[in-house]
């Protein structure tokens, strides 16, 4: 099921850009795929959401973008990498912060152990290590295994 030439240099952890999000705190991924349907992206795959995956804040992954086709989650590295975008990511006041749920960080850890395991050479980057956004709103470095993670700048 797995192609794209089968390796994949980067898994890219995000979460929904900060100014979709603004007095939007539970958004979902039909909002996201709706939203991406605005922005006119292609719905290959039978589905206009960008992201490879999309992790609800009850922990549910729902299943996006395939994964043998290229998603749009970080412009600099769509087409080497998997795209894994969390609900979340803003305060109250919508500012920036790490509002993962328990839940959450247990399908995120479940979900890059597994993709991982498919693709053992692929490192985490957190979508601000590739590009400059407050996204996600967590170090990467600091939640995944040091090894399984992109070299700090």
């Amino acid at each position: 099921m797995v192609t794209r030439n089968d390796k994949y240099l980067l898994i890219v952890i995000r979460n929904p850009v900060p100014e979709r999000m603004i007095m939007i705190i539970l958004i979902s991924y039909v909002d996201i795929a709706n939203w991406h349907k605005e922005r006119k992206f292609s719905a290959t795959g039978g589905t206009y959401c960008g992201y490879h995956y999309v992790i609800d804040l009850d922990g549910t992954i729902e299943i996006g973008k395939p994964i043998d086709l290229v998603g749009c989650h970080c412009k600099a590295s769509n087409a080497d990498s998997i795209g894994i975008c969390y609900i979340g990511g803003l305060d109250e006041k919508g500012e920036p912060c790490d509002t993962r749920t328990y839940e959450q960080c247990e399908s995120m850890m479940s979900l890059v152990t597994f993709l991982r395991h498919c693709f053992p050479k692929a490192l985490i980057y957190g979508h601000r290590d590739l590009m400059p956004r407050d996204c996600p709103c967590f170090e990467v470095r600091h939640f995944f295994p040091m090894e399984w993670c992109a070299p700090q700048k």
